[in-house]
């Protein structure tokens, strides 16, 4: 008798282990439940890239498990600069990384995306172990949650009006080059006469609200620069026009 009275607590407590980490569905009291087997997780359909904006791989994990000034946040992958990669929370959980903004019709982008921080200062250019840690990632994450390759932004792209990141200093075209993002091809030539680069930008994604943040998100992304007036140029509309090229020929 005194064996199952010890067994008991010690079978309780992994009864109430298990409940806490099997998330029951969540269900309405007013229905009846009638379940159907025709569902599955929501699922993410964006990477989206940050930069730390701190001075340590350490510096970050601290800041992305706890509250700091600005509130709690979070995300699912973190990059070091010697290319190892951290995982903070669950692929088909929500991570706190993204904020608000918008890119083309997803409004609440923490829902719809996979965040991943990459730890840089933004004054300095990312280690090649670490770009091509993230490459890795991103094949990995592309393939295994079924998320297309182009659908890598980032951060300031959703909200140019609030973020930079990451910095004029990532390469963009060296993570269009391994498959990942997009880049204007040379070979589609100049945009044609007619060509609405304003429309154009609204159309690729960017949000319209603060046009000359959105021509700001657009030039670090595109051209690497951060000094550019906020205006379209014709090597704007060329990029642009590329860039719609490769958005109609996706499957």
């Amino acid at each position: 008798m005194t064996r199952y009275r010890l067994l008991l607590p010690a079978l309780l407590a992994l009864s109430l282990a298990a409940c806490s980490t099997t998330p029951l569905e969540q269900r309405s009291p007013l229905a009846t439940w009638v379940p159907s087997p025709n569902h599955n997780a929501r699922a993410p359909v964006v990477i989206v890239l940050h930069h730390t904006d701190q001075h340590s791989v350490q510096e970050s994990l601290d800041t992305l498990r706890s509250a700091n000034s600005g509130g709690k946040v979070s995300s699912h992958y973190l990059v070091g600069a010697d290319g190892h990669i951290y995982q903070l929370v669950g692929d088909d959980r929500r991570a706190w990384h993204a904020g608000p903004g918008r890119w083309g019709t997803i409004t609440d982008l923490n829902s719809a995306s996979i965040g991943v921080e990459i730890d840089n200062d933004g004054d300095t250019p990312f280690a090649p172990a670490q770009i091509a840690a993230l490459i890795r990632l991103l094949d990995d994450l592309c393939t295994r949650l079924r998320i297309p390759p182009s659908q890598i932004i980032a951060h300031a792209d959703l909200a140019p009006s609030r973020k930079q990141d990451p910095s004029r200093f990532f390469p963009w075209q060296q993570l269009a080059e391994a498959g990942f993002g997009v880049w204007p091809r040379a070979t589609d030539g100049p945009a044609p006469m007619g060509f609405d680069p304003w429309m154009a930008l609204q159309a690729f994604g960017y949000p319209m609200d603060d046009r000359a943040a959105a021509v700001g998100a657009f030039h670090r992304r595109f051209r690497g620069r951060d000094d550019l007036p906020a205006d379209l140029d014709a090597e704007d509309a060329r990029i642009l026009h590329s860039l719609l090229l490769q958005q109609e020929r996706r499957p």
